[in-house]
């Protein structure tokens, strides 16, 4: 089946248009110069840009056994594709020609030649580039994971038709580790498996940024923080080798650590056919965290980077063995952190004597790998490095008048060095879905938006957020506001006008949301996905809490009806819910009305709408459009608005 690339709608492969939203199955618009291209060019041309969907292909002999292998390098090598597999008959891959196919569908078409004989070490396994030919098709493999995300069948179900090197990919994914590649396609074809994976072989090299003389140190100490974590995700998967190759190690774009494939290690990779005794005779013996090391010293080697006394001898103590546990060598990363920290804020005068370094309590060595998903790169703290939104609203297809509305207010303060950059940036964000009819609701959401807006003006003028108590006064003048205008015009019943609120305020990277009813704030990171911040303040929600099913609380024909709204009445009768959070990865941040947010909308396509938007290539303003016009297609009953905050951070080097 094809997937339209607009709407996700499922169509016959004969298709040549979506019949859901009427988009072309054979053309795509060139990103640069608009151009329609058909789906199978790698380029464009009219402008040449590269608009083919290009994967990363991983070609590999099977080893004796039966076993898939996967790439194994070494600290600083240049060949990571290479497997450290028995030897196979010369060759094996002389069949591979630019522009011939990997597959009999003739779907996947190489773009690059495999490396030359006199380029592999044991040739048993090459890496190229292919381009899809058929982009809108499904593969076995996203099908699966679809299938295993909704619920509707287990991966273990159809695993016999599944390399075991593609497993390792699917089983991380499946995990949600953005450092990983993400699988696209696999198979095995007689003695041969194919993993096609995200391609990132054009991601900057880690070492790279290493040796440019504006990294500091902390960062580089950074850096080796997210490997140990790192290290710790790919151990029980048998990947560790993936760290020490380094031109495996990439950045993203936003400067986090990365690794373009994953690489089995070598005592992994032994026949299962041989005795316990020639496999002890052979096997290297398992990795240690000294090996990590080696991977330091190589990168300060090759970037002739001078190294820091406290940072000589972690590395002593790693090559000695006197660190043995990642526990340790995390504290020691922390250690050496809190010390540079120390003596860049102490004035030289008094570095003579200076004070002991904070360490952050570290879990015991047992708990480390328990919770290895949930803990935080904490050498350093984070910092906003951008703040970028847009915000739109819609009259839908039904109403004829929008009782939304929106205000937007940022301060941005930049200072920026050749080797430093300071954003102080201040964000203010207000979303009213009003109610009371023509003349009546679009009046009490302006009149929210504007009382807010006027409040902080006067009361948020220093560097931190306001209080929850500051917050909550500002809430409550907003409902007086509109309160007072329902008693003036002597409104009563259904005629009283009111509104929702949800509001976000920012600064820096430290966060607070405050709402009175169904309008909602939606966060989106790599890790964690899309996460709803708010709870709506309506009748269903209020007898779940009560502790009734779900199932029986949104059966009441008043499920839907709101327990809350500024207006109506007076401030007694309102309780907003005030929340605050930081900003410690790259965020998505969401305020909708219930017009975006019905029938599960944003959970439904946030992948396909929202997750390119954590790319700082991507445009918010067509995000918030394409968001609209999605909420027309599928909803359309009620007024729509949305608006959407891209807040991206980096260590913070200054502190």
């Amino acid at each position: 089946m094809l997937i339209c690339p607009q709407c996700k709608f499922e169509n016959p492969n004969t298709n040549k248009f979506c019949q859901n939203c009427g988009t072309s199955l054979t053309h795509k618009v060139c990103p640069e110069c608009s151009t329609e291209v058909p789906v199978d060019a790698q380029s464009c041309q009219n402008c040449g840009a590269e608009c083919g969907t290009v994967w990363w292909a991983i070609i590999a002999k099977k080893a004796l056994g039966g076993r898939e292998v996967g790439g194994a390098g070494e600290a600083g090598g240049e060949n990571p594709s290479l497997s450290l597999s028995s030897s196979l008959p010369p060759n094996p891959f002389s069949e591979l020609l630019v522009g011939s196919y990997l597959d009999p569908q003739q779907r996947y078409q190489l773009l690059d030649p495999p490396l030359s004989q006199k380029e592999i070490a044991t040739p048993t396994e090459v890496c190229v580039r292919v381009l899809d030919c058929q982009p809108y098709q499904i593969s076995l493999i996203e099908a699966m994971l679809g299938n295993q995300q909704q619920g509707v069948i287990a991966l273990s179900e159809g695993a016999n038709e599944i390399p075991s090197l593609a497993k390792l990919y699917i089983d991380l994914q499946s995990q949600t580790h953005p450092e990983i590649p993400l699988i696209h396609d696999a198979w095995q074809q007689g003695d041969t498996q194919v993993v096609l994976i995200e391609d990132r072989s054009n991601w900057q090299y880690l070492l790279d940024l290493w040796q440019e003389e504006s990294t500091s140190l902390l960062q580089l100490l950074h850096w080796c923080y997210q490997m140990t974590q790192l290290w710790v995700l790919l151990e029980p998967v048998g990947c560790r080798q993936s760290l020490l190759d380094l031109s495996n190690l990439r950045l993203d774009e936003d400067q986090t650590l990365a690794i373009r494939q994953l690489y089995l290690e070598p005592w992994n990779s032994q026949p299962a056919t041989e005795s316990p005794e020639d496999t002890e005779a052979q096997q290297e013996p398992p990795l240690t965290i000294q090996a990590l090391g080696r991977v330091w010293q190589a990168l300060f080697r090759q970037s002739q980077r001078t190294q820091f006394g406290s940072v000589v001898q972690m590395l002593g103590d790693l090559e000695l063995g006197n660190i043995k546990t990642i526990a340790q060598l995390r504290s020691r990363l922390e250690a050496i952190s809190s010390e540079l920290e120390a003596s860049d804020a102490i004035p030289a005068t008094q570095q003579k004597h200076p004070t002991a370094p904070t360490i952050m309590q570290l879990d015991e060595p047992e708990d480390i790998n328990a919770r290895t998903d949930e803990l935080p790169t904490i050498v350093l703290a984070m910092q906003l490095s951008s703040l970028e939104d847009a915000g739109r609203t819609d009259v839908g297809r039904q109403r004829d008048h929008n009782e939304d509305y929106f205000g937007i207010e940022t301060k941005i303060h930049k200072l920026e060095f050749p080797k430093s950059r300071i954003l102080q940036a201040q964000g203010l964000y207000i979303l009213c879905d009003g109610m009371g009819g023509h003349a009546g609701g679009e009046i009490a959401s302006e009149l929210a938006v504007n009382t807010l807006r006027q409040y902080f003006q006067q009361h948020w003028i220093t560097n931190q957020l306001p209080t929850e108590h500051s917050i909550r006064e500002a809430v409550y003048l907003a409902n007086e506001a509109i309160y007072e205008l329902n008693q003036q015009d002597a409104r009563s019943g259904v005629g009283r006008m009111g509104t929702t609120l949800v509001m976000l305020l920012i600064q820096g990277n430290q966060a607070a949301v405050a709402h009175v009813g169904d309008s909602r704030l939606y966060c989106l990171t790599r890790k964690q996905g899309l996460e709803q911040i708010t709870v709506d303040h309506e009748v269903g929600q209020r007898e779940i809490a009560r502790g009734v099913e779900e199932s029986i609380a949104y059966a009441r024909p008043d499920a839907y009806q709101l327990t809350q709204a500024l207006g109506p009445r007076d401030k007694h009768s309102i309780n907003p819910d005030v929340e605050f959070f930081e900003i410690n990865e790259d965020t998505i941040l969401l305020l909708v009305s219930d017009g975006l947010s019905d029938n599960n909308l944003l959970e439904t396509h946030w992948q396909t709408h929202l997750e390119p938007l954590l790319s700082s290539g991507a445009n918010l303003e067509r995000g918030v459009t394409d968001l609209i016009d999605l909420a027309n297609q599928y909803n359309g009953h009620d007024n729509i608005t949305g608006i959407l905050i891209r807040a991206k951070v980096r260590p913070n080097l200054e502190s």
